[in-house]
């Protein structure tokens, strides 16, 4: 018997053994495309164009940092500048998308008002609409009122989502309507019911909407591209497409280029890094229980 047991016991250890190798080879593959990234913003030119896929860089330079934050000479872009804008503008997008799509969402699924039903059908058929359709009203609509090129341009027409919508009312409907109803009877007025009751219960659901939220305002390109002409609200999406495109330098500049994508790609990472216990966690059951 402690023989079969042992035996037994070897097996599992082996197969997790199996498991944390697979694991790990499949995190480096998925790692490996970052690492090249991060070992090529600190080569040459000419050595990045001659060895693409090379980790150690020879010879090993700063310039394109010091050019993405504008302590070179030479730098020709401002990436302060369109880091400040993304983050600027990611953070009031954020902000208004959590706050409006929250109380569009308790509306529809708690609210009874004439038109509920067809009103949530709208929301819902603007899902099926494709975004590049929108550009040009958008731009239109942008033009007529005189916020074209400008930060309140860039927010104010994607402050506000079907998609959170749609997501945040379906938190809602998980909510038991005794607990709302109890804090009505303790006096509680519908915002308050919202605000002190309803909110804490579908914290998952806002975590999963400001990760969502940002992650989409911060790599945000069409719209910024037909919202935006001046240099100076370039985001770090449509500066590093300038750069790209050769519009804003000479040559490949592939350092330059993978150093300002990684600074694109870092801080939606760290954000959902900082978040991922719980945007996966669900605390709606300890609540209702307590």
């Amino acid at each position: 018997m402690g023989d079969t047991t042992t035996v037994e016991a070897a097996r599992q250890k082996r197969r997790r053994r199996l498991a944390y190798g697979a694991l790990t080879l499949f995190a480096l593959l998925y790692l490996g495309p970052f690492i090249i990234q991060l070992a090529t913003s600190f080569k040459t030119d000419p050595d990045a164009a001659t060895h693409p896929l090379s980790l150690w860089p020879n010879p090993f330079t700063m310039r394109s940092w010091k050019r993405i934050f504008g302590f070179s000479s030479d730098s020709s872009v401002d990436f302060v500048r369109w880091l400040f804008n993304s983050t600027l503008v990611a953070v009031c997008i954020t902000v208004g998308r959590v706050s409006l799509d929250s109380l569009a969402g308790y509306a529809l699924a708690r609210l009874k008002f004439p038109g509920r039903k067809l009103v949530f059908g709208l929301v819902l058929a603007t899902l099926a609409v494709p975004g590049v359709v929108l550009l040009i009203p958008r731009f239109l609509v942008l033009k007529q009122l005189s916020l074209f090129d400008s930060y309140p341009g860039m927010i104010l027409p994607i402050a506000m989502d079907a998609t959170g919508i749609f997501l945040m009312r379906q938190f809602f409907l998980q909510v038991p309507e005794s607990l709302e109803e109890a804090a009505r009877m303790d006096g509680a007025g519908v915002f308050t019911t919202f605000w002190r009751v309803v909110m804490p219960l579908v914290r998952p659901g806002l975590i999963t909407l400001t990760i969502l939220s940002f992650q989409g305002s911060w790599n945000e390109f069409s719209f910024f591209l037909v919202s935006t002409i001046s240099p100076k609200y370039y985001t770090l999406t449509t500066g590093l497409a300038n750069l790209s495109s050769g519009s804003l330098g000479s040559g490949t500049q592939y350092p330059l280029n993978m150093g300002a994508a990684l600074l694109t790609t870092l801080p939606v990472a760290v954000l959902f890094f900082a978040f991922q216990r719980r945007f996966v966690g669900n605390q709606m059951a300890g609540a209702v229980k307590g």
